[in-house]
């Protein structure tokens, strides 16, 4: 084959290649970047998901849903729905709910001989919202036993008290960072005997200016002398038209300041992307992330083409200079 016979060729797979995408509405960079999520079988349904690996082995989740549904796995890939963690009703968040049993956003932990769960109680579009926490020696259904408010937003607070994440630093600090839309991302310092706030001081940790201040569900992981911030940037909830997308940051101070990759501060809009919408998979979004023995997990949800939110597992591996990479 000649060398001017090998570059038609070439150009012409390539022109196939891009009239496709623009048929099709692929990204192009994005379907040759991003991996599809790793083999999930068995009750894969879930919105918002984390993931905590158990004392004595196999693996606990937790997802947004009414009483908040829980799921459990032996290998990290077959996963079998495991109840709801209130299945008699959460009367004490229902001002927040409008009476609706469905919870969002569970963060689990296991910390001091018992799991940990802070969690959320909102409406769609409203920031009248509180963070509770619960806890239980078990996670199985119907044992989790609620410690109460953590922290609340109103109306008028122009941020909003969704989305928990909590974060304890190699020093033994406990902090909880939240946020969505409004004046951006939040942190609060934890008492760790309690789980509560320690102190009245809210620390602002990122926010975004562009489509509808899109900004939402921290995760903060630390690594290597840093503190990885993980969000979601762009529009969550609406099946196979999202378009949520997973954007990270990183700080040496858990506090912040944040900045991407390319150095703009999360304050300012910033957060480089590591995975987003690709061929079929819609909105990936919501990320987690859990150290296990053999990788770095991220845990997120997607849709599927009929729109239904799937559990998205992938691994995370990190450049020489600390960034990670999802496949």
């Amino acid at each position: 084959m000649t060398s001017r016979f090998r570059k038609l060729l070439l150009a012409g797979v390539t022109g196939v290649v891009a009239v496709a995408a623009g048929v099709y509405g692929l990204k192009m960079a994005d379907a040759a970047t991003y991996p599809d999520p790793g083999a999930v079988t068995g009750s894969t349904g879930a919105h918002d998901p984390t993931m905590v690996k158990k004392p004595g082995g196999g693996y606990l989740l937790a997802a947004t849903g009414d009483g908040i549904t829980l799921k459990t796995s032996a290998d990290r890939t077959r996963f079998t729905d495991a109840g709801r963690a209130f299945p008699n009703g959460t009367a004490w968040a229902d001002e927040y709910t409008g009476g609706s049993a469905n919870l969002w956003a569970p963060d689990i932990s296991y910390h001091g001989g018992k799991y940990l769960m802070y969690y959320a109680a909102s409406s769609f579009g409203s920031s009248k919202s509180a963070i509770f926490l619960a806890g239980s020696t078990s996670g199985a259904a119907g044992t989790w036993t609620d410690y109460g408010k953590v922290i609340e937003s109103t109306a008028t607070s122009g941020w909003n008290a969704i989305d928990p994440n909590l974060t304890v630093t190699p020093s033994g600090e406990w902090w909880l960072s939240f946020g969505s839309f409004w004046s951006g991302l939040k942190m609060v310092k934890l008492n760790p005997s309690t789980g509560k706030r320690a102190d009245r001081t809210i620390h602002n940790i990122a926010e975004r200016f562009v489509n509808s201040k899109s900004v939402e569900a921290p995760h903060i992981y630390h690594r290597g002398g840093y503190y990885y911030l993980f969000m979601a940037f762009d529009l969550c909830c609406k099946g196979a038209s999202s378009t949520y997308r997973t954007v990270v940051a990183r700080s040496t101070t858990i506090t912040g300041p944040y900045r991407d990759r390319a150095g703009t501060l999360t304050t300012a809009g910033g957060g480089t992307e590591i995975l987003a919408s690709h061929g079929a998979i819609h909105g990936p979004g919501h990320p987690a992330v859990l150290a296990d023995s053999d990788a770095d997990v991220l845990v997120y949800h997607y849709y599927t083409s009929a729109g239904d939110a799937r559990l998205g597992i992938n691994l995370l591996s990190w450049s020489s200079s600390g960034w990670p990479t999802v496949h």
